[in-house]
């Protein structure tokens, strides 16, 4: 993400314009516990609002799991947290069929897994072997979780917010694109700049407990029933004919890219869509413009292409083919 919503421009109603100030100043809720990572907040808001799900990377230590934290306690959702490890099995996460030695005849009784909770905290996601990733697609995809032929559904709103290291770390496992595409957004949270690191260390001198968000002063300013009124005001968002043409051209841009060998999917078009919108309501407006499309173009698109094996020896960078393919497509007017 290349930017931050600013000041609603054009509010279309005093309920509506109210709504998205409380959604907007989850964001300064957030800066209380996090210092800096505003595209990375922008970005799991923007999420909530599309019912889409983030995949947020970067080194140890820089925040992620505290953000996702601090993101909940001042959405007033509850929150649950999944260490990934390579010992952990499928249904550690979604739950399993236990025995009932409370009731008669030792029946078997669903016994529901961390998955069942608004925000899910998938840490390391990396860290665990492809088996066990998957068994979040069903949930992420379809917001249930299928046991013994029984549907159970999850709650609303839902989010799975994923950390994982850099691939290039020993130990890690590489998320199939069966399962990157059901991320809707990738943000990357970098080391911050010398002057956030100083804040920072200014607020650990001063007793700031990173495991006591409540203590920083964070307190709800949202709600789970607002995030689903917010879902339903994105969705009549109005997008012109050129702005769909727009999104098409940069998906068929990937597909042509001679340094790609898996270009953005139909699915991946709507993905960018769905989070244009997201981004023009957070903005104040019933429309989008090609400028909601390109901001969020890198974090909704980067983690769905594929570079070609001889583009990787090469040491291509898959974000600038994604700029150049940005570059080739005319801005409608």
């Amino acid at each position: 993400m290349t930017e931050t919503p600013g000041t609603p421009a054009h509010p279309t109603g005093p309920a509506d314009q109210a709504l998205r100030e409380r959604l907007l100043a989850v964001r300064h809720e957030v800066g209380k516990a996090v210092v800096g990572q505003d595209a990375a907040v922008s970005g799991l808001v923007v999420a909530l609002l599309c019912g889409g799900h983030v995949l947020m990377e970067g080194v140890p230590g820089t925040a992620k799991t505290l953000l996702v934290r601090t993101l909940a306690a001042s959405l007033a959702v509850e929150t649950r947290r999944v260490q990934f490890t390579p010992d952990l099995m499928p249904g550690d996460i979604t739950g399993s069929l236990v025995i009932d030695s409370t009731g008669q005849g030792g029946q078997l009784t669903f016994r529901e897994g961390p998955v069942f909770t608004n925000l899910l905290l998938a840490d390391e996601i990396n860290r665990t072997p492809p088996k066990t990733q998957s068994a979040l697609l069903e949930a992420m995809e379809e917001g249930q979780v299928s046991a013994d032929g029984v549907t159970r559904p999850l709650p609303r709103p839902f989010l799975v917010a994923a950390t994982q290291n850099p691939v290039e770390y020993e130990g890690t496992y590489p998320l199939p694109e069966a399962q990157l595409d059901r991320f809707l957004l990738k943000v990357v949270l970098p080391v911050p700049p010398r002057s956030d690191e100083i804040a920072i260390l200014t607020r650990h001198a001063e007793g700031f407990d990173p495991r006591d968000v409540a203590g920083a002063g964070v307190r709800p300013v949202a709600s789970g029933a607002d995030i689903e009124a917010a879902q339903v005001a994105v969705k009549t968002v109005q997008v012109s004919p050129e702005v769909a043409t727009y999104i098409v051209d940069i998906a068929r841009a990937t597909r042509e890219s001679p340094s790609l060998s898996l270009g953005v999917s139909p699915r991946g078009a709507t993905a960018l869509l769905r989070a244009a919108r997201a981004w023009a309501w957070l903005s104040g407006r019933d429309f989008v413009t090609p400028d909601d499309v390109k901001a969020l173009a890198h974090a909704t698109l980067v983690h769905r292409l594929g570079l070609r094996p001889e583009a990787e020896l090469e040491g291509v960078d898959v974000a600038k083919v994604l700029s150049a393919a940005l570059a080739s497509v005319p801005v409608p007017r």
